[in-house]
């Protein structure tokens, strides 16, 4: 309901009650309904838009890293995505997996509180066959891990979440390290079942047709500390800093890696039998004039043209100028 009503509005109003379509109680009502919203107190909204959009740009990230070092380690074809971000009560995020999965609680050691990473079956499965040398396949019939596959499951696990250290170091400090795990949720009692938590849901294809889900709850406890970290203006400073890392990281590694420089004084073609009656103090005649540039060559491209010299008792040429064909590179 707008505060201030155009004298449009005020005529159709008017009118419609000359016309007896509605009376002044009815509109009052209208305008009280208006101004009431529905708010649920047993799930009070603790996450702003702006946290869930920013949980999930960051969590974008880590669904690409994890796709990447997932497909690199095993040799095969994975996909992980974000599906959704959302908050829901405990209990509704235990009524959702699936029975049997593998509930992992885990830990930052330097950030109390603990989360939970729920994978499921179809999910991990087929990364344990990957694992064992298999194909990749997910069983027939769905069915509790075994003590080798479990022990497998946890050494995966602890890998994707060595990868959420990668994106989480900036806004938690420490190593995660691994509390528990639990193959039924419902037996499963980390939180009361009203506590709010944050739901983020990845979903994954492994090969062609495994398809099945990743889940991140991290619980409204565990992220208050550094829940003003998550603003935009947090956010966009932290990655900036980080940028910034990653290319002064970039540059002292460049500057000290070794490249291999080449040096050619000039071309010359002879015969076969010349070059097999070659002696000491014979002359080859170059394509290459007294006081001409030499070719130096970075990495086998053609990059500089320069003077020959010496410094002391070595051989050495002076850069003097780029060569052409390095700026048609450039280009």
């Amino acid at each position: 309901m707008k505060d201030v009503l155009s004298q449009a509005e005020i005529d159709s109003l008017l009118e419609g009650l000359s016309r007896g379509d509605f009376t002044a109680e009815q509109i009052e009502e209208d305008t009280e309904q208006q101004k009431l919203k529905t708010y649920d107190f047993r799930r009070p909204n603790k996450f702003s838009k702006e946290h869930l959009r920013t949980l999930q740009v960051l969590h974008e990230s880590y669904a690409r890293l994890i796709s990447n070092y997932l497909s690199g380690i095993l040799n095969s074809d994975i996909n992980v995505e974000v599906a959704s971000v959302g908050q829901f009560t405990y209990e509704e995020f235990t009524r959702s997996v699936v029975t049997p999965t593998l509930l992992t609680v885990f830990k930052f050691s330097a950030h109390k509180g603990n989360a939970v990473m729920e994978t499921n079956p179809h999910f991990l499965m087929p990364l344990i066959d990957l694992q064992l040398g298999g194909a990749g396949e997910m069983p027939a019939n769905l069915r509790e891990l075994t003590d080798i596959e479990l022990s497998v499951a946890v050494k995966i696990i602890e890998k994707l979440l060595n990868q959420l250290t990668v994106i989480w170091k900036d806004i938690i400090k420490g190593e995660p390290e691994i509390v528990s795990t639990e193959t039924n949720p419902h037996l499963h009692q980390l939180l009361s079942p009203n506590d709010i938590v944050l739901v983020i849901t990845f979903s994954t294809v492994v090969g062609e047709e495994n398809r099945g889900l990743v889940n991140l709850c991290l619980p409204y406890n565990f992220l208050e500390p550094v829940l003003s970290k998550f603003s935009v203006n947090q956010f966009t400073q932290i990655f900036n800093e980080r940028e910034q890392e990653d290319i002064n990281a970039l540059e002292y590694w460049l500057k000290s890696s070794d490249v291999e420089l080449n040096v050619t004084v000039g071309d010359g073609s002879i015969s076969v039998r010349q070059f097999l009656d070659l002696d000491v103090g014979d002359v080859i005649l170059l394509d290459r004039q007294q006081g001409q540039d030499f070719d130096l060559y970075v990495q086998d491209r053609l990059k500089f043209k320069v003077q020959p010299g010496r410094i002391g008792n070595k051989m050495a040429a002076q850069v003097v100028s780029l060569a052409e064909e390095a700026w048609e590179f450039d280009e």
